[in-house]
């Protein structure tokens, strides 16, 4: 495995295995990697024949310095990881090499990006949009691997890549999650023990809903008010938005469901030293699974 920290270094790897006529595959990270990550991988390499991991604490994507501040950092441990996941590339640059001197131009997808982490965290999908575009300069992949488990990341991304007509496949990949239920998280591990059992209640607030509306409730505002109940049986969680959305284009759900809509979920556990923001979701189907409509 080899690791990489320049794009020059990136780039002159990615046209020479290209040039062998070499399918290539991108595992976007920020790092403080675990087995979704491993997952990502698995996925990338039965698309391609080389699959390279990035390893990047995106600084542009975070509204709070004290987030950044915070996000765990274990880069040995993260070359562990991939080794034993069979990367063949990691590109581990820093700061300055993707943010040269004097960088000013940025990345903004529109509509998709404005609901839920796009109104809750100011500029973050701008810092995705640009960072992401980035890298794919950089690793010149045919395929792109993303985690469904940020699925409006994921909707944001494949817009990109259809807006700026890149030739690249972006492969979504199934949320992993803990025996509890728990989606596999980087932000996991700063949880502390209470605070870690009482994570679950997002999970547990998905199931609610989806039983819902396999048991035929349709009426928007009644399962939001359910998954509102679930989670506030947690004393130490607090929702920083609870919504249901057009599953494709990310609009507000209509008053009675009867479309595909996903259950957007983004959670502040108290935990110290500071309280830690979870996501989740999960696509409801009213059609299907005895929700047939009526």
């Amino acid at each position: 495995m080899d690791v990489v920290t320049t794009v020059a270094a990136l780039q002159r790897r990615a046209d020479a295995e290209r040039a062998a006529g070499r399918r290539i595959a991108l595992v976007p990270t920020m790092g403080a990697l675990h087995a979704g990550h491993a997952s990502l991988v698995k996925i990338a390499r039965e698309r391609a024949d080389m699959v390279c991991v990035s390893i990047f604490v995106n600084p542009t994507q975070f509204d709070d310095p004290n987030d950044l501040a915070a996000y765990p950092r274990t880069f040995e441990a993260d070359l562990a990881v991939c080794r034993d996941a069979g990367v063949d590339v990691v590109f581990a640059p820093d700061a300055r090499e993707m943010y040269p001197d004097g960088a000013q131009t940025t990345v903004e997808v529109g509509a998709l990006a404005e609901p839920l982490c796009g109104a809750s965290r100011p500029g973050h999908f701008r810092g995705v949009a640009t960072v992401v575009t980035k890298l794919l300069g950089a690793a010149k992949p045919h395929v792109a691997v993303f985690g469904e488990k940020d699925y409006q990341q994921l909707a944001v991304i494949r817009r990109l890549a259809r807006d700026l007509l890149l030739d690249i496949a972006i492969v979504g990949a199934p949320t992993l999650r803990e025996p509890d239920g728990l989606a596999l998280s980087s932000r996991n591990r700063r949880l502390d023990p209470e605070s870690r059992r009482q994570a679950v209640v997002l999970v547990r607030a998905l199931d609610a809903a989806e039983a819902a509306v396999a048991g035929g409730e349709r009426d928007r505002e009644r399962l939001l008010a359910l998954v509102r109940e679930q989670i506030a049986a947690a004393p130490r969680a607090r929702i920083d938005y609870a919504e249901l959305r057009d599953a494709h284009s990310l609009a507000l759900a209509p008053e009675r469901l009867d479309d595909p809509t996903v259950l957007a979920l983004a959670v502040f556990v108290d935990s110290a030293p500071q309280p830690v923001r979870l996501i989740d979701n999960r696509v409801l189907h009213p059609r299907t699974r005895g929700g047939l409509s009526s």
